[in-house]
């Protein structure tokens, strides 16, 4: 894969951009990497991650409306409370991933974001406390798990929350705007560095 393209309007951007650029020109755009400090919006990325896993991300985006349609829009107390009949129903809806562990494990991991809320107040909270030193960081684009992104999985998991995996939550602090992975040379790169400049993270 290619560090930089340049689409047809000649701007340079993520390599991976050009795997799909129907999807994902206007999510790199617009949505990846930006900081991220409301609850709902940080449980869906996560949530989007975990059903990635195996797939393409360009299937995540083109089913991204169904599942926040099957998912009540990921607010999170709503989903704690869905039920065996929920999952039965969901496995059945050919518009999301049917994949019946993915299911379970998003209606598991709203209940336990509600026991992070009420032990961080947010899980904005909870997440920007891991931001990783800058030592740390490695070459944009070039990992896909680095020890912060371990140390939150296992932290995680050892929470009670299920498919997230080192590799799942390293794309979602990608997403989330925890790390700035955007390629050098792309047009975003210092875009999203003065956004998190300006940003303030919960306290």
């Amino acid at each position: 894969m290619k560090i930089i393209v340049h689409s047809d309007d000649h701007v340079p951007r993520c390599g991976w951009c050009d795997a799909a650029p129907e999807f994902y020109l206007r999510y790199h755009d617009e949505e990846w990497g930006v900081p991220v400090s409301d609850d709902r919006r940080l449980f869906e990325k996560l949530c989007l991650e975990g059903f990635q896993s195996g797939l393409s991300w360009r299937t995540i985006l083109a089913k991204r409306e169904n599942f926040r349609a099957a998912f009540e829009n990921f607010e999170i107390d709503r989903v704690a409370r869905f039920t065996a009949a929920d999952v039965a129903r969901l496995v059945k809806d050919a518009s999301i991933i049917r994949h019946r562990g993915k299911i379970e494990a998003t209606i598991n991991n709203a209940a336990r974001a509600q026991e992070l809320r009420a032990e961080f107040g947010t899980l904005a909270r909870y997440f920007w406390q891991q931001e990783p030193p800058a030592a740390e960081l490695s070459e944009p684009m070039t990992a896909s798990t680095s020890p912060t992104s371990i140390r939150i999985s296992k932290d995680l998991k050892k929470r009670g929350w299920k498919f997230v995996g080192p590799t799942t939550v390293y794309a979602f602090m990608q997403a989330m705007g925890l790390i700035n992975d955007h390629a050098v040379g792309c047009e975003r790169r210092a875009k999203i560095a003065a956004m998190r400049e300006a940003f303030t993270p919960p306290q």
